[in-house]
């Protein structure tokens, strides 16, 4: 009879809920936070990428209007000092269309009446590794952006 009552008397007491409650959900709520910090890094670096994109092309096309012959080494190095990206991670291509045709890396011999397109392709690349994929969560992400823009 004295156990029952002292089970009981335990079942009562709400001393010591709150710690308990707190080492259950403190983890949980700690790990939520990472993770949230993470992915805003991950979508900021992508973010940040896109920008530079958009800014290289800008230098692409101010490079092809002026009346100065600037080579694709030239370019590369003010989109990489301008970007401050190293040079493993910017790669720079010419392109070549006539007319409606495919797009490739080398000039075609267009027929007579077709024009000729020169493009330039900056491709900008990047990792990251969020915090989880040291302990073998996810793997490192790989980030890669594409811009192909028309000088003539």
């Amino acid at each position: 009879m004295m156990r029952r009552g002292f089970l009981c008397s335990i079942r009562r007491d709400r001393r010591g809920t709150m710690a308990i409650e707190t080492a259950i959900v403190a983890p949980v709520l700690a790990l939520m936070a990472i993770g949230s910090f993470e992915v805003g890094s991950m979508v900021s670096r992508q973010q940040e990428l896109q920008s530079a994109a958009s800014e290289a092309e800008s230098i692409i096309l101010a490079a092809s209007a002026s009346e100065v012959e600037t080579s694709s080494a030239d370019i590369e190095e003010v989109i990489e000092t301008s970007l401050d990206l190293s040079p493993d991670q910017v790669g720079l291509d010419q392109l070549f269309r006539c007319d409606n045709g495919a797009i490739s890396d080398t000039a075609p011999e267009c027929t007579t009446g077709q024009q000729l397109y020169i493009y330039v392709e900056v491709a900008l690349t990047d990792t990251y590794t969020p915090v989880w994929a040291n302990y073998g969560f996810g793997d490192t992400i790989n980030y890669s952006v594409v811009r192909t823009v028309i000088v003539q």
